[in-house]
């Protein structure tokens, strides 16, 4: 069954926008950035799911995919260096460190051992096949 939602245009665009504006509106030096939402496409094929995740500035190792059924939940953890010069003072860094995941549920459930992740710049791409559906059979009564 398909989830049917409202296309917000600027929802993401506000939210980036005034994220802690009123609270901190000026970075200071030492205070991380928060991290980004993971953002994904998911497209359906007849036998399978086709999710594409970006996950920018993560590796491969750092990032967590676990399905449940019909749900599939990402994690990844980023790590940024920190950079230290003499007679310098940071004033804006967007790079960050932390954790982010995404969870969602799918229509039908996955067939977890013949699912296939790839990841290549900052874009993961799962393929979920469905799971065959279990036709129901009709009891006979004694």
């Amino acid at each position: 069954m398909a989830n049917i939602s409202r296309y917000d245009p600027f929802g993401d665009v506000f939210d980036d926008l005034l994220k802690g504006f009123f609270v901190r509106p000026v970075a200071y030096e030492g205070q991380p950035a928060t991290p980004a939402r993971i953002k994904i496409d998911v497209s359906e094929k007849d036998n399978a799911y086709i999710v594409h995740a970006e996950i920018p500035g993560v590796k491969k190792e750092d990032i967590q995919v676990n399905i449940d059924g019909d749900q599939v939940s990402i994690s990844a953890e980023a790590r940024a260096e920190k950079e230290t010069r003499e007679n310098e003072r940071v004033l804006h860094r967007e790079r960050y460190y932390g954790k982010v995941a995404r969870a969602f549920r799918l229509g039908t459930d996955i067939d977890q051992s013949a699912a296939n992740a790839k990841f290549a710049d900052g874009v993961l791409e799962l393929t979920l096949p469905k799971k065959a559906d279990v036709a129901g059979r009709q009891l006979t009564i004694q």
